[in-house]
């Protein structure tokens, strides 16, 4: 069956009204699970797997994927208006959007947002139709040593492209990869930094985390400086982007939709680590870098189309390989073998109708969900002109039932609450919180991929260099970090020639 009879086949199935109820649903729970801060897909895909037990496979497959890709769209809505991620995902918005909402153009972000999302939505099916079976093979070539490599390079990539000072990044660094070994060792079981506390034994929850670094801080930050709050007395106008905006943005859209199409095929924290190094790409090709954090729709745009091609991506090797790269991939695999499906090499030839029928709910899926998103813009703009006396406890009862939903467990409020504190203090400080969370988020595949490479080479350090993909990156990592250094050195040596 070629890609074009296979596409109209699967439009068939979508058109079904079943399926196209079930497909809606996922993209309206999705958006709405999106938005709220700490439920995310993942909770709500696995409170609604016993639901699909009803369904046909298709449906079930359907619905859950849309609530996947729906959480894509509406975990940047409170990072624009509340600097608070809805989702994971929606993290690195949170440094351009929330500042753009502050400049009174909450609208555009939001639409450009939204628009990002559907074009690198609708290109990264086009890729999975296309790509899916030659992709996979390639995904097979990364191994431990590979994956290890990777993680490195981006992690230095986000301290070499750091507007701050470079020592202070690689400082967030080291100190996220030490917060990332709290937790069960992965490889003997033994806690590790938990203080006994049985809490910590699965490590930092990322969203929690993030809520204190982001939301909670932003409270502290409006409490200090009450001029900082968003308080506008004007209605919002400009939710559709200008073509100045739009200027601006094709280029960071067409990059970070490849980039992150590729990425999300790769096991892991394929989708998340596409918006941080899509993000700081932008900011490197920029001829403006220093308006990055500041208010830049580029760095809107950038995260929103890498990872919404990346969660297109992410399904390149549950449909051709059966193998989940992440834990909503994995619930998806566990809904279809419930139905009695495999997913695989044979899934095209054994079941095509499900094949091309989810990747039809896909792109119709792109579009309800731009129709339901670009529609509401206006209303969510809206949240910007409420004051600030308001806005504040309305932050901070988000933050704290986002950070109780997690696990029902109050240790991850009082958690929360202390990365609050300590994020205001860092950034009174002058350092920069996108690294930390970086490492904090990179830090456990870092040590599980470096230990698995070790093992393979029975310990020898050697296996990152002679494998040819492991050694390039980590040469290229190794010239950041090295002009990283220089570059910190000089800047300190016109700092004391002006001081003279």
């Amino acid at each position: 069956m070629d890609v074009i009879s296979g596409m109209l086949g699967g439009l068939q199935e979508v058109f079904q009204w079943s399926n196209l109820f079930y497909c809606f649903a996922g993209c309206f729970i999705g958006t709405l699970v999106g938005v709220l801060p700490g439920i995310g897909p993942v909770g709500a895909m696995s409170i609604l797997m016993p639901v699909t037990l009803g369904m046909s496979a298709q449906s079930a497959v359907m619905m859950m994927a849309g609530i996947f890709y729906g959480a894509m769209y509406g975990g940047s809505r409170s990072s624009i208006l509340v600097n608070i991620p809805g989702e994971a995902t929606a993290i690195v918005t949170c440094f351009d959007g929330y500042p753009m909402a502050r400049n009174g153009r909450a609208g555009a972000a939001l639409g450009m947002s939204a628009f990002a999302c559907f074009i690198a939505g609708s290109l990264g099916v086009a890729g999975l139709m296309f790509l899916v079976f030659p992709l996979a093979d390639a995904a097979l070539k990364f191994g431990p040593p590979e994956y290890f490599a990777l993680i490195s390079l981006s992690l230095v990539a986000l301290t070499f492209l750091s507007s701050g000072s470079f020592v202070r990044a690689m400082m967030m660094v080291f100190f996220g990869l030490l917060l990332g070994t709290v937790g069960l060792d992965q490889t003997s079981g033994a806690p590790r930094f938990t203080f006994g506390c049985g809490s910590l034994l699965d490590g930092f929850n990322l969203v929690t985390v993030a809520m204190g670094l982001f939301g909670v801080t932003e409270v502290m930050n409006l409490i200090a400086e009450p001029e900082a709050s968003i308080n506008f007395k004007e209605k919002i106008k400009g939710i559709f982007p200008t073509w100045e905006d739009w200027k601006k943005c094709f280029g960071p859209i067409s990059r970070s939709t490849i980039i992150g199409f590729l990425l999300g095929i790769l096991p892991g924290a394929g989708v998340i680590m596409a918006t941080f190094m899509t993000y700081t790409a932008e900011k490197k090709l920029s001829k403006h870098p220093e308006e990055f954090g500041k208010g830049a729709i580029e760095g809107v745009a950038a995260p929103e189309a890498a990872h919404t091609a990346a969660a297109a991506g992410s399904f390149v090797p549950l449909l051709a390989l059966g193998i989940p790269g992440n834990i909503t991939m994995g619930l998806l695999l566990g809904a279809l073998i419930v139905h009695g499906v495999t997913p695989g090499p044979l899934l095209m030839t054994q079941h095509p109708e499900i094949f091309w029928g989810v990747i039809a709910s896909m792109y119709l899926g792109q579009v309800m969900l731009v129709i339901l998103n670009v529609p509401l813009v206006g209303l969510w703009a809206k949240v910007a002109m409420v004051p600030g006396r308001i806005l504040i406890p309305v932050i901070l009862l988000c933050c704290l039932i986002g950070a109780y939903s997690t696990n029902n467990s109050g240790v991850d409020v009082v958690i929360m609450t202390c990365f609050g504190i300590m994020g205001f203090l860092l950034r009174k400080f002058g350092y920069e919180l996108a690294p930390l969370v970086l490492a904090l988020l990179l830090g456990p595949l870092l040590e599980t991929n470096f230990r698995n490479a070790l093992t393979m080479s029975d310990g020898s350090f050697m296996i990152f260099a002679t494998r040819p993909i492991s050694g390039v990156v980590l040469a290229v990592a190794a010239v950041l970090l090295i002009l990283g250094g220089f570059s910190n050195v000089r800047k300190s040596a016109l700092k004391k020639a002006s001081g003279r």
